[in-house]
């Protein structure tokens, strides 16, 4: 007799008889019910633009961190359950401390993110009995010059120029296709994150419910924007729509 797919569902190391672990796919639905978060990526550097929900006006803004700094040179974004992103963040931080520890040297961005990976592909296997329902853009800048990176639950990572993840990541996906170029600065870079997010977002954006970060070539810091800076981005955009 086969199993059925609630009994496929049971163990988070179970194949069903289509190769498919469902647990996977139930914490990448979990990151559909994320905000959105937009990486993009240019010759001066990576930006990202996170909308941060506000679901109520007694909520304080500042408390909720969308985008987090994993060292000095590396930074990411997060969609889904913020206390996963929590676990990987934190372990993400203490392979870079370690790297440089052991080596003198800075952690480069694909070995940070492929630590990220190794934690979220170990479901099942140590502390946490499923898989975490959380994905990120990680971005930094290293010898190799700007990267943009995107992991998701089963442990998967790729590089990207551009990236879209969340509840509006189809739609700002396919904006990114149509308006990204290799050639723009990194301040069109964070017009054009602002404009798609101005898209998908169903609250009126602003600089209150927008988190923004840049990391350039020349400095290789990663820096959060501030409040002042993307009011004044928000209010320069075009009104025309994409």
């Amino acid at each position: 007799m086969f199993l059925t797919r609630s009994e496929y569902d049971s163990g988070v190391n179970t194949f069903s008889r289509q190769g498919r672990l469902f647990q996977v796919e139930y914490a990448q639905g979990a990151i559909k019910l994320g905000t959105t978060a937009i990486g993009i990526q240019t010759a001066e550097g990576v930006v990202l633009s996170v909308e941060k929900r506000l679901e109520s006006k007694l909520l304080e803004p500042s408390s909720v961190k969308k985008v987090l700094k994993l060292d000095g040179h590396i930074g990411c974004a997060m969609s889904g359950i913020v206390a996963d992103a929590r676990t990987l963040v934190d372990h993400a931080r203490v392979e870079a401390q370690n790297y440089w520890f052991s080596f003198d040297e800075k952690i480069p961005v694909r070995s940070c993110v492929q630590s990220i990976c190794d934690l979220a592909l170990d479901f099942g296997g140590s502390k946490m009995a499923r898989p975490f329902g959380v994905a990120l853009l990680v971005v930094g800048v290293d010898e190799k010059g700007p990267a943009l990176y995107s992991t998701d639950p089963s442990g998967n990572h790729v590089k990207y120029l551009a990236k879209a993840i969340g509840a509006g990541s189809e739609g700002a996906q396919t904006s990114l296709k149509d308006h990204y170029n290799k050639s723009m600065t990194l301040a069109e870079a964070k017009t054009l994150s602002l404009r798609i997010l101005k898209q998908v977002m169903e609250e009126k954006i602003n600089e209150k419910n927008v988190e923004m970060a840049q990391i350039t070539v020349t400095d290789g810091k990663f820096q959060m924007c501030s409040k002042e800076e993307v009011k004044l981005l928000i209010e320069n955009m075009s009104s025309a729509p994409l």
